[in-house]
C-alpha cells in the first residue's frame, strides 16, 4: 500500500508516516515501478502498534527503545511511563490544593461572585467533560481533599442540600 493509504488506514497523517519513517520508527519500503513507497502488513502492523504506545503517552523514543529490541522491554518503559503519570497527577492535585487555598483566602472571589456553579459546569462542558466525566471529578475530589471539595462547592454558592448531595454520592456513587 502507499503512504497515503497507510496513513489512512491508520489514522495518521502522511508526514506522520515520514517522519517514523526518518526517526527509524518505520523501516525504509522498497519502492514501486512508479517510485511510489510499498508498504505491507507489516508495516501496517508496526504503525498501529506505534499508535497504541503514543496513546498511553510515551514518547517516540522509548517507542523506538520498545520497538527495536528482540527481547521486548514494554513491560519496564510502560511502568516508567506509569510512575509519571502518577507524578504527574499528584503535580495536578498540588495546582488543585493550590487554587482552592488561594480561593478561600481571597474574599475578593467571594464578594465579586466571579463563578457560579452553571458558570463552572459550563466551563467543564466546554473543556469536553461529560455528566460522567464531571462524576469522576467530584469523586476524586471527595477522595482525594473532602475538605476543600466542601469549601469550593461553597465557593461556587451551591445550596447547603445540594452539597450534601453531591459530597454524599461522591462517596458512595450516584443513585441509580
Amino acid at each position: 500500500m502507499t503512504v497515503t493509504a497507510l496513513a489512512r488506514r491508520c489514522g495518521v497523517s502522511r508526514s506522520t508516516l515520514l517522519h517514523y519513517e526518518s526517526l527509524g520508527l518505520l523501516r525504509r519500503p522498497p519502492r514501486t515501478a512508479g517510485n511510489y513507497r510499498a508498504y505491507g502488513d507489516q508495516d501496517l502492523a508496526r504503525v498501529q502498534q506505534i499508535g497504541v504506545y503514543r496513546k498511553v503517552g510515551l514518547g517516540l523514543d522509548a517507542i523506538r527503545a520498545v520497538l527495536n529490541r528482540p527481547e521486548g522491554d514494554a513491560a519496564g518503559v510502560l511502568q516508567r511511563r506509569l510512575v509519571e503519570i502518577d507524578a504527574e497527577i499528584e503535580t495536578l492535585r498540588g495546582h488543585q490544593r493550590a487554587i482552592l487555598r488561594l480561593l478561600q483566602r481571597s474574599h475578593n472571589f467571594r464578594r465579586n461572585q466571579m463563578i457560579t456553579k452553571d458558570k463552572w459546569v459550563a466551563v467543564m462542558r466546554a473543556a469536553g467533560f461529560t455528566e460522567d466525566d464531571m462524576h469522576r471529578w467530584h469523586k476524586e475530589f471527595e477522595r482525594a481533599a473532602p475538605a476543600e471539595h466542601q469549601e469550593f462547592l461553597e465557593f461556587l454558592h451551591v445550596p447547603a442540600d445540594e452539597i450534601a448531595a453531591i459530597r454524599d454520592w461522591s462517596r458512595k456513587g450516584p443513585a441509580s
